[in-house]
């Protein structure tokens, strides 16, 4: 089912940018304890690993998945848990999606229709 009169809100950023901890927060209108939460279930990750949070930087699928978590969690009530297995499942979900387009092209080109 899809809504026709979702507000969708881009934000232009360049595609290389990375953002530290404050600066996700700060995008993501969320604290930095939520954001750790999310590194420490595997919901999202920074660019590099560090040992510390502070030294952090997250790309812009980072920042993407932090909006996705923080919808759910707004919208089905999820925690953490079920956050992170539940964007697993989507991410799945896409890439299937993603699959089976690819060989619907190369049907398609195979019998002549493209």
């Amino acid at each position: 089912m899809t809504d026709k009169n979702h507000i969708l809100s881009v934000e232009l950023v360049e595609p290389t940018a990375t953002f530290t901890l404050r600066e996700i927060c700060e995008r993501g209108e969320c604290h930095a304890e939520f954001v750790i939460k999310l590194v420490s279930y595997g919901v999202i990750a920074p660019v590099e690993e560090s040992p510390e949070a502070r030294q952090w930087q997250f790309d812009l699928e980072a920042l993407a998945r932090l909006r996705k978590a923080q919808r759910l969690q707004r919208d089905l009530k999820m925690n953490l848990p079920g956050l992170a297995m539940s964007l697993e499942l989507l991410d799945e979900v896409q890439e299937m999606r993603r699959e089976v387009d690819r060989l619907n092209r190369q049907l398609r080109q195979f019998l002549g229709e493209a």
